[in-house]
């Protein structure tokens, strides 16, 4: 059974740090571009940051995270993280990962490529 499972997620303060995990079962995350998408309270799904398949290499992030956020994988654990850094309160959301079979590259809109995604893990940026 393909599955994604999110975990990391929790509050912070503005200005603190957490670190998403995004772990497989049933595939193998090399293979596939995954992406981070965040959805918060009463706002559409927006793309947060793309990584290609393993043998391609590409990362594209949005401009609202750039500099902030840094997505890696973990080949041997089958896992995708994503790093954030100088949280704002403006990053409060459910975050999801999900996962395209895509050759080449990535992207963050449209979404219909990505066919599987995780349940989500809420992330709350609040003093």
């Amino acid at each position: 059974q393909v599955q994604l499972v999110e975990s990391g997620g929790g509050l912070v303060q503005p200005g603190g740090s957490l670190r998403l995990s995004c772990a497989a079962s049933g595939f193998t995350l090399d293979d596939y571009a995954i992406g981070w998408f965040r959805q918060a309270p009463g706002k559409e799904r927006e793309g947060v940051v793309c990584i290609s398949r393993s043998s391609d290499g590409n990362i594209y992030y949005a401009d609202s995270v750039k500099g902030r956020f840094t997505i890696s994988r973990d080949s041997a654990k089958n896992t995708v993280s994503l790093r954030m850094n100088s949280l704002k309160p403006e990053d409060t959301a459910v975050y999801y990962c999900a996962a395209a079979d895509l050759m080449v590259g990535c992207h963050i809109s449209p979404t219909r490529d990505y066919g599987s995604w995780g349940q989500g893990t809420q992330v709350t940026v609040s003093s």
